[in-house]
């Protein structure tokens, strides 16, 4: 016979305030959340198309990844798409500094931390967050590609998150590339030789991404990525000129995670 585990809820709790103060600070939680969600949707909602950049905060302006980063984040901004990175040092200052130099927005979705983070000076629109799950929500429903440079755990894990969103159809699908083919190549031969055979991932689950170095050419991906959409979805009716995504593109509004 299964006996069923008494587990008790707070308000069984004999210590009524040590209950009520466990609640408020849920409560407090819940609301502070809500406020990050609103204040990005405010600031962010009309700035579409979007490219979000990840990588490493600990990367130095002389690194060649920085210098590439700042190229690439020029050459969105210029070409109609803002920019979203984190707002912090490294990559994403190179992003930022790029995007600002160029004709869209930049923009800074920066996370407290008690190291690391600390805002940069080009950023168009900077945005602060409590909790990395907003932050997270924010750069994935915003983006119409992800661009994804070398970088730690923070890195993998934007990087994890969102192929697992694209994979499992929580996410509509846009473009992932990854610059710099030496630093990806060991992470992408174990996808293929450890993930794959054992059935963890599809074959086709390699497809998601792509490996791009040059600053042109993954630009050249990105509206790519559009144009072949875009002839897949015309009508002999409709007209032959293939725009980026727009601010009323009917996926925009599907929410992620919730």
């Amino acid at each position: 016979m299964d006996k069923r585990k008494v587990i008790p809820s707070l308000r069984s709790l004999a210590d009524v305030d040590r209950a009520t103060a466990k609640k408020a600070r849920a409560s407090w939680q819940m609301f502070t959340i809500m406020a990050e969600f609103i204040e990005a949707t405010e600031y962010l909602s009309e700035i579409r198309p979007a490219v979000s950049i990840y990588g490493s905060a600990r990367l130095k302006p002389e690194s060649e990844y920085y210098q590439l980063a700042q190229q690439i984040a020029r050459k969105i901004s210029d070409a109609g798409f803002a920019v979203i990175s984190g707002g912090g040092p490294g990559i994403m200052e190179a992003a930022n500094q790029g995007a600002h130099a160029g004709k869209s927005p930049s923009v800074g979705l920066n996370i407290e931390l008690p190291h690391e983070q600390s805002g940069n000076q080009w950023q168009d629109i900077s945005l602060r967050f409590r909790h990395f799950f907003t932050r997270k929500v924010t750069f994935v429903k915003n983006s119409d590609a992800v661009i994804v440079m070398p970088g730690g755990f923070g890195t993998l894990d934007e990087l994890a998150e969102v192929l697992t969103l694209i994979q499992t159809k929580k996410s509509r699908h846009v473009p992932i590339i990854l610059v710099g083919a030496t630093f990806w190549k060991g992470l992408l031969d174990w996808f293929r030789t450890a993930l794959v055979p054992m059935g963890l991932i599809n074959p086709e689950d390699m497809d998601l991404v792509q490996v791009i170095d040059e600053p042109d050419q993954v630009l050249e991906a990105v509206l790519k990525f559009y144009e072949d959409r875009s002839e897949e979805g015309e009508t002999a009716e409709e007209s032959e000129e293939t725009e980026v995504p727009s601010r009323h593109d009917p996926d925009e509004d599907r929410m992620f995670y919730l």
